[in-house]
């Protein structure tokens, strides 16, 4: 395997100089003390957007975000383990959300798995914060087996969306750790993927001292899949 100061080096090249490379980075990094601290009807908010924007323009569910929060009364898992079922029955009807069944319902599901996180951990945030770096994998597995439409992508960027240390396997991504050397399947998305790939930006994490996320997005920025 080629050492990550090589990515860094291509990506600076491609986006005009060290200086350039550093300000796309500077505006995300991981801020766990805000996760451990935000509310859990603000990481069910997240999961939801991410779950509705899965199959949709995403700038069509922004637009109708409001409507999402009065909808869903603010996203309280609380409020939502109690709601009885005419109350997503009626969800399905009403123009201010996205009218998917399959998707609204992963919210009542969600609420569920928000509020046992909770009740196990003080917070839901206190458990994605402190779940350890050095295992994504293990974390992206459970999100998909507690949570509902939680997989996949889905579950990456949520969890990059509520301010977690952490990787995106997008196609970039993928493109440059075979580049570097790492023997990925043609989907690389198995598990025996998802564990060189963990290990990889274990690795790189150990060798530069960067977050994954810095990492992730060094590696995107380094190459283009589509050539």
């Amino acid at each position: 395997m080629i050492s990550f100061e090589a990515i860094r080096q291509r990506a600076e090249e491609r986006k005009g100089g060290a200086a350039a490379l550093q300000a796309l980075l500077q505006n995300h990094r991981p801020d766990h003390e805000r996760l451990r601290a935000m509310p859990d009807d603000r990481i069910l908010a997240d999961m939801t957007r991410r779950v509705f924007y899965s199959g949709f323009v995403q700038k069509v569910i922004d637009a109708k975000w409001p409507g999402f929060e009065a909808a869903f009364s603010g996203f309280d898992p609380a409020t939502l383990n109690i709601a009885p079922d005419d109350y997503w029955h009626v969800l399905t009807s009403d123009e201010r959300i996205i009218r998917n069944g399959a998707k609204i319902m992963s919210v009542r599901a969600n609420a569920a798995f928000v509020r046992a996180l909770a009740k196990e951990y003080g917070s839901a945030g206190v458990f994605f914060a402190d779940w350890p770096r050095d295992d994504q994998i293990g974390l992206l597995d459970l999100l998909s087996k507690r949570g509902s439409r939680l997989g996949g992508m889905t579950g990456q960027y949520f969890l990059r969306g509520i301010g977690r240390d952490s990787f995106i396997g997008t196609m970039d991504v993928l493109t440059c750790l075979r580049s570097a050397g790492v023997p990925l399947s043609s989907s690389g998305t198995t598990k025996n993927d998802q564990q060189l790939i963990q290990q990889t930006f274990n690795d790189w994490a150990g060798e530069t001292g960067l977050s994954l996320i810095h990492l992730s997005r060094i590696s995107a920025y380094s190459i283009d899949s589509a050539h």
